[in-house]
């Protein structure tokens, strides 16, 4: 396995994620930020933040997979959500957990959550990229 997730001493469990990603691989693969749409190019659950997560989640699953991977060699998420305000977080880890589920993933790599004012589509409620290492 060319990642492995780690909570070192000292520093705080998270149930989302891991606090470090320690990589062994020799090639780096950046996934542009994926959206709710669907193969189509449709919004998937406007209005819906936990069905788009999920939705960008299957989305970074597939460009995984196109280059070769999966969420196994995940090293760092970056999570964009419009309008963040706390009470937002069971939808969020409500997508998270369906989507995890669909793609059968156990890790929770380190993650970064951001909240953003808008994205380039106003239907969109959040945004996902990623960071792998492969062998």
């Amino acid at each position: 396995m060319t990642i492995t997730l780690i909570d070192p001493d000292g520093l705080p469990h998270v149930d989302a994620y891991r606090q470090v990603a320690v990589a062994s691989g020799s090639r780096l693969v950046f996934i542009a930020g994926q959206v709710a749409w669907d193969g189509g190019g449709a919004t998937v659950g406007e209005g819906d933040l936990a069905a788009q997560v999920e939705q960008c989640y299957l989305n970074v699953g597939t460009a995984l997979a196109g280059a070769g991977g999966s969420f196994d060699d995940v090293a760092k998420l970056t999570v964009y959500v419009v309008d963040w305000t706390p009470d937002k977080m069971p939808r969020l880890l409500d997508g998270i957990a369906r989507a995890t589920a669909r793609l059968g993933v156990t890790s929770a790599p380190p993650a970064t959550l951001l909240g953003v004012a808008a994205l380039h589509t106003p239907e969109h409620l959040v945004e996902v990229e990623a960071t792998a290492v492969l062998e």
